[in-house]
């Protein structure tokens, strides 16, 4: 399987096509309540935040291309948001998948970006009805005005169905909203089980790779490479599963770890994320690397970091390669309100099966787990 994965991720990266036409598409050129189907043919150039309304259905053919504009009329970036209640059906193939990337990227040129070239656009965004756990029940979706009430997401339907993305390249987005506010590569807002996400990548995010918030999703054959922050991130109550996962860090970051896991918004509010996660592969910026200039021992990064009142589970899974530990967990000893150490020694966070390997931090137990 991970074999079929690295051939996927080398036919994303080389893909050179040539395209009849460009087309601009703004916010109102889509609308709910009605079906759109693009064409493989033609580029598309999202001017703005571009939001497909409750109702509507996106069809995307394998070998689409879609951009984010590099100067928007509208808005701080570009990103294409699949609002509640609407569906997109991206079908690519590992031949011919579908690739949302820069405006400015030249798919022609192998050379064009690097993995250097991050923030160009925005990204991809699936909002959702499926059970988020924070205060009312519904939110407002990171990096969306929380004036928008097009960016809402959660409820009360766990298999809530926001369509299909197979084989579905993601690349140099995170554009910087406004400080500290990113838009991640993909972002899954309260996104239902019968949704279907499959051979998924996000290459050269400014932000983190694949983000959740609550839901019920299942991710299968997802690849996060060279993001700024976080390759895999959830917090608000996530409870779907992730299988052949795989990360690759930053070299320079000093921040970004392969998982960041957070359990519920605020803390204690129940219930808290508990996902199954099978078949990772973590590896990060290197045993002893120096990250931005800095020193290692004063900028350790640790492959995945647990609090709030995270559970969950790593089964049959690689970490490799980090200048810190390989797993953090929050052990807060100053308050009552729990958590993920709680969650572990309760039995609800575990790791079996695991292969821990070239850690600064050292192999030992002791030194694998560090309780923070």
């Amino acid at each position: 399987m991970r074999t079929k994965l690295l051939l996927f991720l080398i036919a994303l990266l080389t893909t050179a096509t040539s395209f009849s036409q460009t087309v601009t598409i703004s916010d109102s050129d889509l609308e709910g309540g009605r079906t759109y189907t693009w064409d493989a043919n033609t580029t598309y150039i999202l001017d703005g935040l571009v939001f497909l309304e409750e109702g509507g259905v996106l069809n995307i053919p394998a070998g689409t291309v879609i951009k984010g504009a590099a100067s928007v009329s509208t808005d701080n970036t570009s990103a294409l948001i699949i609002a509640r209640g609407a569906q997109i059906f991206a079908d690519g193939t590992a031949d011919n998948p579908i690739i949302f990337t820069a405006e400015d990227d030249d798919l022609s040129d192998p050379s064009d970006f690097t993995s250097a070239d991050r923030g160009e656009w925005g990204g991809l965004i699936l909002l959702g009805r499926a059970p988020i756990s924070t205060t009312g029940g519904e939110d407002n979706i990171e990096g969306i005005d929380a004036g928008e009430p097009r960016g809402r997401f959660g409820g009360t339907e766990p298999t809530d169905n926001s369509g299909r993305l197979h084989y579905v390249s993601i690349r140099h987005g995170g554009a910087v909203i406004a400080d500290g506010d990113e838009i991640n590569g993909l972002t899954l807002g309260g996104v239902g089980s019968g949704t279907e996400i499959d051979y998924v990548e996000v290459f050269a995010n400014d932000d983190d790779g694949i983000e959740f918030f609550g839901g019920t999703v299942d991710v299968k054959h997802a690849s996060v490479a060279f993001c700024k922050d976080d390759g895999f991130d959830w917090d608000y109550g996530w409870s779907g599963r992730g299988q052949f996962w795989f990360a690759i860090q930053e070299p320079n970051s000093t921040t970004g770890h392969a998982g960041e896991h957070d359990g519920a918004s605020p803390d204690d509010f129940a219930p808290f994320a508990n996902p199954t996660i099978y078949n990772a592969t973590y590896i990060g910026i290197g045993n002893g690397a120096v990250a931005n200039g800095g020193d290692a021992a004063e900028n350790p990064v640790d492959a995945v970091l647990l609090r709030d009142n995270t559970g969950g589970s790593y089964t049959n899974s690689i970490f490799t390669g980090y200048n810190g530990s390989a797993i953090s967990v929050e052990d807060r000893t100053d308050t009552d309100t729990g958590d993920s150490y709680a969650r572990f020694q309760d039995g609800d966070l575990t790791f079996t099966d695991n292969i821990f390997e070239d850690f600064q931090a050292g192999n030992t137990a002791a030194d694998l787990f560090l309780a923070i």
